[in-house]
């Protein structure tokens, strides 16, 4: 019903304007106002996922079969009816905010739209990212999916149901891409399979599927119980193992062995159009892939200056590799043992820079904060990350720390500006900040950018020596490590999928520029071939809000204040890169 009456307030007020050309641009606003509330609502229904976890439980029960040729066709339709949608307004006519709505949903629509031309779902999931582990997680009942109300037991069992369709339209894509020349590298798949293996299980109280039951609340009745018991059992063994199976079967028989030797998209019938425009998605700008390497070269020059005035000013009298092979190794850099001890050196991060947020902060988000260990189902193939709270603050944003092993957690490796990205003032206040602002379209409140999020993670790195740390001159180079890390990637991802660049290659450009072990270079450098592009987002956007600070310092002088220009630079929402730079300009102007 909500969704009918959005749609006739749209229509009525898009007539009312055709009608009368003279209508204020109040009425315009409203129509405009309509046409984005319609795109947003339209939107939740087709990824039920993502109502999901902005806390939106009308949905909670759907899993949408996004890989199949009916769903892809309704997209297809669904973003050709809102461009043509938006020829019928005058941007001009519209208020400062509805044009920077205009700007955002004309850009997002036509780049989903470009997508379409190469194929992507012929590579449904990979070992990053992948929606089956996400799903599991999802159904861990520590994640977004509420476990609250019987209702929501009920939804989880509606939604898994669907999963085993999913996969099998993932696995008929897998097919199609095998045949038309799309697949993965061979060492990202044999990631994948040991991730779907680990999901079959024998003793559906072993299953991760089981958690829910394990933390059923008290007040639910007996008989409500016994049944969900029961039905959670059968759906884990005759659902969730066979699919599971089916699809690691799939990969380990069929796929692997038409999986390529190659690591880049150049080796892709269409890999060098798929390459660049996933450059153009994921930083939101039109860059060429050409001169995003060259910058990542100067990056990488410049960092590695500063990690070397570094090295020497802690005494360490060998080159710059040998002090890498120092902080990874000396056993004084890695005092914790427990999980416990590392998570608690992050809250002391937290609380050691609090102070300090109020004089370079105008604004701190309402919603609840936490540190979690990652899983262990997942945490060997997880980087460290920020799952986002829901906007009404019932469930707070999370920051999740892989830990393996705690004895062999390194302090060197940049936990105060891992802490600054993953958590505060990073992804923490920008998500959140965003999702609270009522002032916002929903479409924006709970949209995002790569360049834009990952580039303010990155910049909000940074702000360290402004927030009090960076102290530790050993925490200091472990925030160039970090930077330099993001510069790397600007070099291996481009010349990867452009330059034929070997994974071997890329692995060893890498260890050679940072203090990274083979391992997680391995992880890094994989991620890059199964996710071509997003990793240029990071230091494309930080580069961009930097110099953009560096520019209203100089042109504003006493005029400027950092707290203010970081409320600017957060209190739009997530932007492409264009849209953002225009925004911030106009608001220098007028502090002119």
């Amino acid at each position: 019903m909500k969704k009918i009456i959005l749609a006739l307030v749209f229509l009525s007020s898009l007539s009312a304007c055709k009608q009368n050309p003279s209508n204020k641009a109040l009425e315009a606003n409203k129509s405009f106002a309509a046409l984005t509330e319609l795109y947003y609502q339209e939107g939740l229904k087709q990824n039920p996922l993502l109502a999901t976890q902005i806390g939106d439980e009308r949905y909670n029960d759907l899993l949408p079969n996004d890989g199949s040729i009916a769903f892809i066709e309704d997209n297809k339709k669904f973003i050709q009816r809102f461009l043509d949608s938006l020829n019928n307004y005058n941007r001009a006519s519209l208020n400062a905010n509805d044009q920077i709505s205009f700007d955002v949903l004309k850009d997002e629509l036509e780049i989903n739209k470009e997508g379409y031309k190469f194929h992507f779902e012929y590579l449904p999931f990979s070992q990053i990212n992948s929606f089956p582990l996400i799903f599991a997680q999802m159904g861990s009942g520590t994640s977004g999916q509420p476990f609250k109300k019987v209702k929501d037991y009920d939804d989880w069992l509606k939604r898994l149901s669907a999963f085993s369709v999913w996969a099998d339209t993932a696995i008929g894509n897998f097919k199609l891409g095998m045949k038309a020349g799309i697949v993965f590298p061979k060492s990202v798949v044999v990631k994948m399979i040991p991730q779907m293996q680990s999901m079959v299980v024998t003793d559906a109280k072993k299953s991760l599927f089981y958690g829910p039951i394990n933390l059923m609340p008290a007040s639910f009745s007996t008989t409500d119980k016994e049944r969900l018991t029961k039905e959670y059992q059968a759906s884990i063994l005759t659902v969730l193992v066979p699919t599971f199976k089916k699809i690691a079967d799939f990969l380990q028989n069929e796929y692997l062995p038409k999986a390529r030797a190659t690591s880049g998209l150049s080796s892709l019938p269409t890999g060098v159009d798929m390459y660049a425009y996933q450059v153009k998605r994921q930083t939101t700008t039109n860059r060429t892939p050409e001169d995003i390497y060259q910058t990542g070269l100067s990056e990488v020059a410049r960092i590695r200056k500063a990690m070397d005035s570094i090295k020497n000013l802690v005494g360490f009298k060998a080159d710059l590799k040998s002090f890498f092979g120092y902080l990874n190794t000396d056993k004084k850099f890695m005092p914790y043992h427990t999980a416990k001890e590392v998570t608690d050196a992050f809250e002391n991060i937290h609380q050691r820079m609090q102070p300090n947020l109020i004089k370079v902060f105008e604004n701190a988000p309402k919603t609840a904060f936490e540190i979690r260990q990652t899983e262990a189902f997942r945490a060997a193939a997880a980087a460290a990350e920020y799952i986002s709270g829901s906007a009404d603050g019932t469930r707070p944003g999370i920051f999740y720390v892989p830990i393996l092993d705690a004895t062999k957690f390194n302090t060197t490796s940049g936990m105060e500006s891992l802490f600054l990205h993953e958590a505060i003032p990073g992804h923490h206040y920008q998500i959140s900040l965003t999702q609270e602002n009522s002032l916002l379209p929903n479409f924006r409140r709970y949209g995002g950018h790569n360049a834009y999020i990952e580039g303010w993670a990155l910049y909000s790195e940074s702000l360290g020596l402004e927030l009090g740390l960076y102290k530790d001159p050993y925490q200091y180079f472990g925030a160039l490590g970090d930077e330099i890390h993001r510069a790397i990637r600007l070099v291996v991802d481009v010349a990867i999928h452009t330059k034929n660049m070997s994974r071997e290659a890329a692995i060893k450009y890498m260890m050679d520029n940072e203090p990274i072990s083979e391992q997680g270079a391995t992880a890094e450098i994989e991620r890059y071939m199964s996710h071509p592009g997003q990793a240029l987002g990071y230091k494309v956007g930080a580069m961009k809000i930097s110099a953009l600070r560096t520019k209203y310092e100089k042109e504003l002088g006493t005029k400027f204040s950092v707290a203010e220009f970081h409320t600017q630079v957060l209190k739009d929402g997530s932007l492409p890169l264009n849209v953002f730079e225009a925004k911030m300009d106009a608001w220098a102007a007028s502090k002119k």
